[in-house]
Parts: C-alpha cells; structure tokens; sequence
C-alpha cells in the first residue's frame, strides 16, 4: 500500500470536491467448492455469518481491497474474477449508505480449501454452503445480494442491486 493509501486525501481536494457526497465502499468474494457450494464466514465480531470481504481503504480499488482482505481474512492470496454484481444500500440506523461489489472468487480446489488460514482476530469459523442454506445463515440483505449474485455468475451477466434487490 502506498502512503497515500494511509492518510484521509480531504484536505488535499477542491473545494468542489469537499462538497461531494462520500459513501462507504466495500468489496466482497464469492468462492464456491466443486459442489457449487458458496463459502461464507464467521466474524468474531458480529453475528450472522458474512461473505470473504471488507471495507475499501483510500486509495484502494474495490479490487484491489478484495484481493487484501481475502488474503487477510483467510491467508489466500488469489486475484478474483469478473465482477458480479454492485449493490447500493440505503442509509439506516447508525451506518451511511454504501456500495458493495461483489466478485467472483471462482472454485477453490481442494488443496486451497485445506489451505485457508482464518485470522483469530476477525474469523471463528468458515463454511460452505448450499444456497438453499445463505438465508438461515445471513441476513437478508446480504442473502438477497448473494443469491442475486450467483445467479448473475450462472447468467454470465453483471446485476446492479439496490439493497440486495436486483434493478
């Protein structure tokens, strides 16, 4: 990461620039195994379960902070694929409105499953499941994106989402 990475840009923008709305920006992974099985994760800090991903940093592609926190969270290092899906949520009570996109981390083999590392600080566990299984596990904003997600990966197509909701 580079030092610009590290520090908050503000004060080096336009005035025009500073007057612009700001919004989060997070980036998640789909991976699958060779059962068509979606892999999702436990946080240690929060209930439900979630998907690989984070929030972006500045000065960090939504790609590039996928590729991070998959490396971070479960010790992979492995460029995704195309980008499924983009979804946009609403403010509500204590957090901003958002963006997510979501990328298609692809089948981990095996050896790569065997291989993942969970950090202690943020994962307890993780998991692949059947979609039939993402709305038990999730909650339904993110059960929704993930399900509109995969299948938009089955389509060969990019879905645009407003709070998990396919537009």
């Amino acid at each position: 990461m580079s030092t610009a990475a590290s520090k908050d840009p503000a004060g080096e923008l336009s005035e025009y620039d500073r007057k612009l709305p700001r919004k989060r920006v997070a980036a998640g992974v789909l991976f699958f195994d060779a059962d068509g099985r979606v892999l999702l994760v436990d946080p240690v800090y929060k209930t439900p379960w979630e998907i690989p991903g984070g929030a972006v940093q500045w000065d960090e592609s939504p790609r590039d902070g996928a590729v991070r926190e998959v490396r971070e969270e479960l010790g992979l290092v492995r460029q995704p694929g195309r980008l499924l899906g983009i979804d946009w949520i609403g403010p509500r009570p204590g957090r901003s409105e958002g963006m997510v996109t979501i990328f298609d981390g692809g089948v981990l083999d095996p050896e790569e499953i065997t291989a993942i590392q969970l950090q202690d600080e943020e994962l307890r566990a993780f998991e692949f499941v059947g979609l039939e299984q993402v709305r038990e596990r999730l909650i339904t904003l993110l059960a929704r994106r993930v399900e509109a997600c995969v299948a938009a990966r089955e389509r060969g197509e990019t879905v645009c989402l407003e709070n998990g909701v396919p537009v």
